[in-house]
């Protein structure tokens, strides 16, 4: 939708708390579960990167390393799993690109490779004018920083103390891998799609998973909503019986323009600070949830992507995507995390959509289809 630092902070939306919970865990979470024990009042160490990791940091490459993930870097964690959901990010990167390629018949992804200096990188695949997209792009990031503890307990939704095992005032050293995107077709009946997934530790030893996919029509297709929120739920269902209310709920909450009082888009998924069950099912979850992208969206553009349209049904589009600059650049909690932490700005804003429209008063017909849209995102609604 998630600076990303680098790609990786427009899709950090660093929501909601963490907290470890009893049962279930497995030897990597017993494993920071001791950790954290250890570290009560811990420091961050000399080598650790500063709060803003800088503009100007980023070196660019030829190509990308096999893996951005080195063991040693960053702070002590769990290496196999940050090595593991990489890996499943950059398949899926893969995989999702060459399905919009092929949808969109024209145009291709360019990339963009770097790294840093202190350890991670990342990948940007971006696609511009082509036939069926104004614009998309997936972003890969891996991630070694610090953030004041005072920043990290405002990006939480329910307080929980993220930065517990450090001293108090201590920045965080952490390390965050995760892979974002944003879809913006041509045709108004096609809608925006954007997901992110990601995992975290810190150096105070918490870790956890978060990510979602969600859409954004400009006008209401039942059939468009069943098959998008229907694939999402089977996914859940197979992994939670309790995943697709809870995490459904999540992301009407999330996707919020507050100053217009209504949401951004018709919703998805959304979750975060994920940690209450063995990391390897949660990764699982994580992993169909991104392999499940093009199943939820493909169809619907090859649907769409040739409707004819009116210039005043174009006009509409671009007042929606003008409230999906604004949910952003004002309320994304990894689009404004990332700005405040010195990360890649191309990687950050890639999210925007390269044209929108801001109306004085618009306000849209009574009983119109613009009117019957609005009309839900003040209202969400269930659609399976």
């Amino acid at each position: 939708m998630r600076v990303f630092i680098a790609a990786f902070l427009a899709t950090l939306s660093i929501a909601n708390g963490f907290a470890i919970r009893p049962g279930g865990a497995s030897r990597s979470s017993l494993y920071m579960s001791t950790k954290e024990a250890k570290t009560e009042g811990k420091k961050a160490g000399k080598d650790a990167p500063p709060v803003s990791i800088g503009w100007d940091s980023h070196q660019a490459i030829e190509k990308a390393p096999d893996s951005l993930v080195r063991e040693g870097d960053g702070p002590d964690g769990n290496y196999p799993m940050r090595a593991k959901f990489e890996k499943m990010c950059r398949e899926a990167q893969i995989k999702i690109t060459k399905a919009i390629e092929d949808i969109d018949g024209e145009a291709s992804f360019q990339e963009d490779a770097w790294v840093r200096a202190n350890g991670g990188g990342g990948m940007s695949r971006v696609m511009a004018n082509g036939k069926v997209f104004e614009k998309a792009g997936v972003n890969l990031s891996v991630v070694y920083g610090s953030m004041p503890q005072e920043a990290l307990q405002a990006a939480t939704e329910r307080g929980v103390d993220r930065s517990k095992g450090m001293a108090p005032g201590e920045r965080v050293p952490f390390f965050a891998c995760g892979l974002s995107s944003v879809m913006h077709p041509k045709n108004p009946f096609a809608p925006t799609m954007h997901f992110n997934y990601r995992y975290f530790e810190t150096d105070g030893g918490v870790w956890w998973f978060g990510g979602g996919t969600d859409i954004t029509p400009c006008y209401v297709n039942e059939d468009d909503m069943k098959h998008f929120h229907g694939t999402y739920k089977e996914v859940c269902d197979k992994h939670d019986p309790n995943y697709f209310k809870e995490f459904k709920a999540w992301a009407d909450r999330y996707f919020v323009i507050q100053h217009r009082n209504e949401t951004r888009g018709y919703g998805g998924i959304f979750f975060d600070d994920q940690n209450d069950r063995d990391a390897d099912k949660i990764f699982e979850f994580s992993k169909e949830c991104l392999n499940s992208v093009v199943k939820a969206y493909g169809p619907i553009v090859e649907k769409h992507k040739d409707d004819p349209f009116t210039e005043k049904q174009k006009e509409w589009q671009q007042i929606r995507r003008g409230r999906y600059v604004e949910f952003n650049l004002v309320y994304d909690r990894g689009t404004v995390f990332g700005l405040k932490t010195g990360g890649r700005i191309e990687s950050i804003l890639m999210s925007l959509p390269e044209t929108a429209r801001w109306e004085y008063d618009n306000k849209p017909e009574p009983g119109s289809p613009e009117a019957e849209f609005l009309e839900n995102c003040k209202h969400p609604r269930d659609w399976v």
